[in-house]
């Protein structure tokens, strides 16, 4: 069921099924809440799965200017108010990792486990803010990621055995890419990428138990520097996906599916049967 929920970054989509304890999904740049799919028809019999367009994409409305990631976590509040949760379990891709590390370090009271995946605590890189600058400016000119834009998108997100093997995963991506409208990208991107603040020390503040999730094929943010945001959050659990790059919950389905299980009978929690 789709539902509506007017936040401080303005009216975002969610996809909610299921019942029982929630769980709340929010993916990258320039992906939607399908990006969780196959977690959503994986989970939904235990838990209420709430699957998040993010501020800006799919079905939320666009973005009139850039965010902080504080209002980020405010916005997941205000969702988690509307649904009427007062705790809820969060999963997050890249951007969504960053902001459940956000969310855990202000909100404590509000969370049950984090699975933080694919994810950063440091700001952006020299080559970050560069190669993201680019792709803006070039998605302004030709009106949208497309044409000569997906392969740079491709590249970024998905490693050599998702291109190789997993067609309906490149597919995807290109769809959901394809359709994110260039303003309102743009001031996403400026606010994860270039103004991404340095949350080593925020993240030391966490409590919740932490699931960091990188790929070995990640290039946005290589292994190393997803194990550098684990190291930051005390007691952070640490787990590498052999063959997935940056969007693990796409590329390795199964895997994804079973760690955060694992993660949660480990915490003692089993959902509704």
């Amino acid at each position: 069921m789709d539902r509506y929920v007017e936040t401080v970054l303005g009216r975002i989509r969610l996809r909610v099924d299921g019942d029982g304890p929630a769980m709340l999904f929010w993916p990258s740049l320039l992906m939607d809440g399908t990006l969780w799919s196959a977690q959503a028809a994986h989970f939904k019999d235990r838990f209420q799965v709430v699957l998040v367009d993010p501020p800006g994409h799919g079905g939320s409305e666009p973005l009139s200017k850039p965010f902080t990631f504080e209002q980020c976590a405010d916005a997941v509040l205000q969702l988690m108010d509307e649904l009427n949760v007062g705790k809820i379990h969060l999963i997050g891709n890249s951007w969504g990792g960053m902001i459940g590390g956000t969310f855990a370090a202000l909100h404590p009271d509000r969370i049950g486990i984090a699975v933080l995946m694919n994810a950063t605590a440091s700001p952006a890189s020299r080559r970050q803010r560069f190669e993201y600058g680019a792709l803006v400016r070039a998605a302004r000119l030709l009106g949208g990621i497309r044409g000569p834009l997906r392969g740079p998108v491709r590249d970024a997100f998905l490693g050599p055995t998702a291109k190789r093997e997993k067609p309906e995963v490149v597919a995807k991506v290109n769809d959901l890419a394809g359709k994110v409208n260039v303003r309102s990208g743009m001031h996403a991107v400026t606010s994860v990428v270039p103004n991404r603040p340095d949350q080593r020390a925020l993240f030391g503040k966490i409590r919740t138990p932490v699931l960091i999730v990188a790929g070995a094929e990640d290039t946005t943010f290589p292994v190393a520097e997803t194990e550098e945001m684990a190291d930051s959050i005390p007691g952070a659990r640490f787990v590498v996906l052999e063959q997935s790059a940056h969007l693990a919950a796409l590329e390795s389905p199964e895997q994804v599916n079973a760690l955060i299980d694992d993660f949660l009978a480990d915490q003692g929690i089993q959902g509704d049967a």
